[in-house]
C-alpha cells in the first residue's frame, strides 16, 4: 500500500495562540489546544464528510465551536465539570454536551466522525478503544508525536497497526509543536488520521484469528519474515510465491510488510 509520510524532522512553526482558550486542568492530564492553525487543520480534516461529529475530551471548546460551525450535529464529551459547565454556556444548538469518561462513553452506532485531543496519559487505552468501536468512519486524533508516527507505520509497522490494518488505514498528517498546547507538554504531538476501509482486506469475522497470527509472526523465531512464516507451518512453496509477489527478501522483517502483504500471508494459512 503506498504511503506518503512527512519528513521525520519537519520544521517546527511557532504556535499561533488563540487567547480565548486557556490551559487545561493539570490534575486531569489536560493539555488544551490553543494554536488556531492546528485547530483549523483538525476541523478541515472532517469538513467534507456530511456526518455527525463526536468529540472526546472536548475541554473548553477550542475544537467544539469551530466544528459546530460546520452545521452538523456535534456531541462534545468532557469529564471536567468546570469545562462541562463552560461548554453548556457557550455551545450553540447543534452541540450536545455530555459529561463522561471517554474510556466509557459509547458513541452512536450510526455513521459519524470522531475527533479527540487525546490526554497523553490515556493514549494507549484510547487508541485500543477507538479501533474496537463501530460507527465512526474517520477518527482524527492528536497524540504524542512518536505514537502518531508509529501508528502510521513511519519507519516500520508496529504490531498494533498490523493487527488492525485490514480494516483501517493510518495516516500521519503533520507534527504539532508542544507550544500549541496549554499547559505546554514535554513532547510534540502529531495529528493521526484513521479511516475505516470501505472494502476491508479481510472479513471482520477473521479479526481474532488474524490478530493472533500477526502476534505470532512478530514474536516468532526466524531469520526473516519468510523463515518465520515457514516455521509457523505455512507451506514453503506458498510462502515463496507470496514473497515474490510482495518483494519480500530473506532479511525482510515483520515491521517492513504492507497491509496487503499481511492480509495475504494470513490467507495462506487460513
Amino acid at each position: 500500500m503506498p504511503r506518503n509520510h512527512p519528513s521525520r524532522h519537519p520544521a517546527r512553526p511557532t504556535a499561533a495562540r488563540d487567547p480565548r482558550h486557556p490551559g487545561g486542568a493539570h490534575e486531569l492530564g489536560q493539555n488544551l489546544l490553543v494554536d488556531s492553525r492546528v485547530i483549523d487543520r483538525v476541523v478541515g480534516l472532517v469538513r467534507d464528510a456530511d456526518r455527525p461529529l463526536v468529540e472526546w475530551a472536548a475541554g473548553r471548546g477550542a475544537l467544539t465551536l469551530p466544528m459546530a460551525r460546520l452545521g452538523r450535529p456535534v456531541e462534545a464529551v468532557e469529564i471536567d465539570p468546570r469545562s462541562v459547565d463552560h461548554l453548556v454556556r457557550i455551545a450553540p444548538g447543534n452541540v450536545t454536551v455530555t459529561r463522561g469518561d471517554i474510556l466509557r462513553h459509547t458513541p452512536p452506532s450510526a455513521s459519524h466522525d470522531l475527533v479527540c485531543n487525546v490526554p497523553f496519559h490515556l493514549t494507549t487505552p484510547v487508541l485500543r478503544r477507538v479501533v474496537t468501536l463501530g460507527g465512526w468512519r474517520r477518527a482524527v486524533l492528536l497524540t504524542q508525536w512518536e505514537v502518531a508516527r508509529k501508528r502510521a507505520a513511519v519507519g516500520g509497522t508496529t504490531l498494533l497497526t498490523a493487527q488492525w490494518w485490514p480494516w483501517y488505514t493510518f495516516r500521519l498528517d503533520r507534527r504539532v509543536p508542544a507550544a500549541a498546547f496549554r499547559p505546554r507538554p514535554s513532547v510534540d504531538a502529531g495529528i493521526l488520521v484513521i479511516d475505516r476501509r470501505p472494502q476491508p482486506l479481510l472479513p471482520v469475522t477473521d479479526a481474532d484469528r488474524y490478530q493472533r497470527f500477526t502476534a505470532a509472526v512478530f514474536h516468532g523465531p526466524g531469520r526473516g519474515v519468510r523463515d518465520v512464516l515457514a516455521r509457523q507451518g505455512l507451506p514453503r512453496g506458498e510462502v515463496r510465491r507470496w514473497a515474490r509477489q510482495h518483494h519480500v527478501g530473506p532479511g525482510t522483517l515483520p515491521r517492513d510488510l504492507s497491509a496487503g502483504a499481511w492480509a495475504e500471508a494470513f490467507a495462506i494459512g487460513r
